[in-house]
């Protein structure tokens, strides 16, 4: 798991995250206006191929028009490098 400070850092590194709670541990979020629902759809295709790559899966919420993405790393128990990774790549998708 992440230091507070690193954990803080990474986080004013991304553009939007915010820190939330995800399934009871420390995790990030992040909400994405799409235009239309199969815009939200194919946006959150490609973010499960990337999930798939890197075996870190979100928990995502479609509610058109927008996709909202949460991550931790349950096995470690909050956040880790992981989380982080994933999220920068979720946002060169967008």
């Amino acid at each position: 798991m992440l230091s507070e400070q690193e954990i803080q850092s990474r986080i004013e590194a991304l553009s939007g995250w915010e820190r939330a709670e995800v399934g009871g541990k420390p995790g990030i979020a992040k909400t994405f206006q799409r235009t239309n629902f199969m815009d939200g759809l194919g946006f959150v295709g490609r973010m499960a191929e990337l999930a798939e790559k890197a075996n870190h899966h979100p928990d995502v919420l479609l509610t058109y028009p927008r996709v909202t993405v949460s991550l931790t790393t349950h096995d470690a128990g909050g956040l880790t490098e992981k989380d982080f990774g994933l999220a920068q790549q979720i946002d060169e998708v967008v």
